[in-house]
């Protein structure tokens, strides 16, 4: 059952047969950081019955792994599992493609049960990073946790007090029954769905032909306006913790809270009422301070912010879900026991053909009329209040100039696209010299697309679908377009793709591999949008014979 729902995509990752050894490398010459990671299923109970859930170290989430820049990390991890392989990915740091965790690429078969797996890699970079399983739906039945790197130079970003602050989406159900009852019906877990008074409502201000208009093309493209989240029921956790975590202050001091986001399906809206947060770090890399209330936190993202709290209080952190279905919630206190007050929820955002790619209607529908339809976004609408600063992209700035200031070589254009009735999701990576694709196909970490070693090239998402993506590139960080100078172009690993629209960044591909290439999203991934980003080695060849380069055209993979 396990290894038919994950077909496809994670087929390499569920055909683990043979033993994995822990690695003879050669000794470190750099201070060495050494951990010990136990994997095993237990039963959790977390505001329900126990249930069978993935643990690190008898936990979830797993312990905060520390580094300082420069250390060689040697980290055994073992399978206690009983039936089941497993794997740790290192989210967003810079290290040899064996060591990236992803089983079936760069020679990495993943841990098979009873076995030791020893990763070794010297820390590059610092900032806030996290590990999680990249085997089958592991993720999501706990296998997950924060990583903090401190730099070697002294930290530009001060602080009194330093927390992690890990938000993750708990469920009942398993990760296999959840991905089956999404492949029965793509609206399994969609409670919130408009009723024949929203419809009269909208007859009622937008006139009966423009309300009847709207509902045959929802109709026509078989998705709910209140679709934001493929998954409900869970519950919303802090570091593990049910609305419980507490982290204390006093007053006057400079609080640094790494935000990550861990969840296996769900985005926030974040927010601490009576405080402002200064964004210092984007995805562990440093930027230039920018003072916000609240920031939209998409799956994989970290963000470190500054706060001061000035009053002898407590203050809530409040990371609410992008469906409005709960809270994750924290607290800032200035005491043990003080708890602070709950915001009330906001009201559940409704997609417009705004979130539709209109390319993509027009060319399905040459003669649909869209002079009466609603083009605001619904994904755009926080409900933060009038007047409150809302964190966008396009407020990034890197802290130090970028290195590589290189006009891209090419663009390779990343379609994103999907069938909700069949819980279908595909990523299509095309070359624009050639204006083709490759064929659909299920995923094999072969396909994906070729790039000559330090290659300068632009990579444009074009979201086809009326979901957010967080699309993840393993292996090395992109430079975001988002209106600022070259030189302070942010750092990230994991971009926001909204509906309907297209994001691009510029890469510059100095790591040589097989990079997992996909969204973060878990079930997404799971059914389909994920493919293969290869770097050429520095001695190969970076002008291939034609007959290469037809075959690195890209890959479009769908399921039957």
């Amino acid at each position: 059952m396990k290894s038919a729902l994950f077909a496809g995509l994670i087929l390499c990752w569920a055909a683990i047969a043979s033993p994995v050894q822990a690695q003879t490398l050669p000794p470190a010459q750099n201070p060495v950081r050494e951990y010990s990671l136990t994997i095993d299923r237990q039963p959790v109970a977390i505001g329900g019955k126990p249930v069978s859930k993935i643990t690190v170290n008898g936990t979830i989430p797993g312990p905060v792994l520390r580094f300082t820049e420069g250390d060689e990390a040697v980290i055994h991890v073992t399978n206690a599992m009983k039936g089941e392989a497993t794997s740790i990915h290192w989210h967003g740091l810079l290290l040899p493609g064996l060591m990236d965790g992803a089983p079936g690429f760069n020679g990495f078969k993943g841990i098979a049960p009873g076995e030791t797996f020893t990763y070794r890699f010297k820390i590059r970079q610092s900032g806030t990073y996290w590990y999680h399983a990249h085997t089958l739906g592991q993720e999501a039945d706990g296998l997950y946790a924060g990583i903090v790197i401190d730099p070697v130079a002294p930290d530009p970003i001060k602080a009194d007090r330093d927390y992690v602050v890990l938000l993750s989406d708990y469920h009942q159900d398993g990760a296999e029954r959840i991905l089956g009852n999404l492949k029965t019906s793509s609206e399994y877990y969609q409670y919130n769905r408009r009723t024949v008074g929203d419809f009269v409502r909208d007859a009622r201000t937008q006139g009966i032909g423009k309300a009847l208009r709207t509902a045959k093309d929802w109709g026509r493209m078989r998705m709910l306006p209140t679709d934001l989240s493929d998954v409900t029921g869970y519950r919303f956790l802090i570091n593990g913790m049910d609305q419980s975590w507490t982290g204390l202050f006093r007053s006057g001091e400079r609080v640094r809270l790494r935000f990550i986001n861990a969840s296996a399906m769900t985005m926030y809206d974040v927010r601490i009422p009576g405080l402002k947060m200064t964004v210092v770090a984007a995805d562990g890399q440093p930027v230039q301070p920018v003072e916000v209330d609240e920031f939209r936190f998409g799956n994989a993202e970290t963000y470190d912010v500054i706060v001061t709290p000035e009053e002898d209080r407590a203050y809530t952190i409040a990371a609410e879900a992008l469906d409005r279905t709960g809270f994750a919630l924290g607290t800032l206190a200035s005491r043990e026991g003080m708890t602070g007050e709950k915001p009330a929820p906001r009201s559940r955002a409704v997609l417009s053909m705004g979130d539709m790619n209109m390319e993509l209607m027009m060319r399905d529908d040459p003669y649909m009329d869209m002079s009466d339809m609603d083009l605001t976004s619904g994904w755009a609408k926080t409900g933060a209040p009038e007047g409150a600063k809302v964190l966008a992209y396009g407020d990034l700035k890197s802290l130090t100039p970028q290195p590589d200031l290189r006009e891209p070589t090419r663009e390779i254009e990343v379609r994103l696209g999907g069938n909700m009735e069949r819980y279908i999701w595909t990523i299509t990576a095309l070359k624009q010299q050639s204006g083709s694709a490759s064929k659909s196909k299920v995923f094999d970490p072969k396909d994906g697309f070729t790039l000559g070693w330090n290659e300068r090239v632009r990579l444009t998402y074009v979201n086809e679908t009326m979901m957010a993506h967080p699309i993840h590139l393993h292996g090395m960080f992109t430079q975001l377009e988002n209106g600022q100078a070259a030189a302070e172009r942010p750092n990230k690993h994991t971009v926001i793709v909204p509906p309907g629209q297209s994001v691009s960044v510029l890469l510059t591909a100095n790591e040589a591999g097989d990079w997992p290439f996909h969204c973060h999203l878990l079930f997404h991934m799971a059914s389909g949008m994920m493919t293969t980003v290869t770097v050429a080695a520095p001695d190969a060849d970076l002008t291939p014979p034609e007959s290469a380069k037809a075959k690195d055209q890209g890959a479009h993979h769908d399921h039957h």
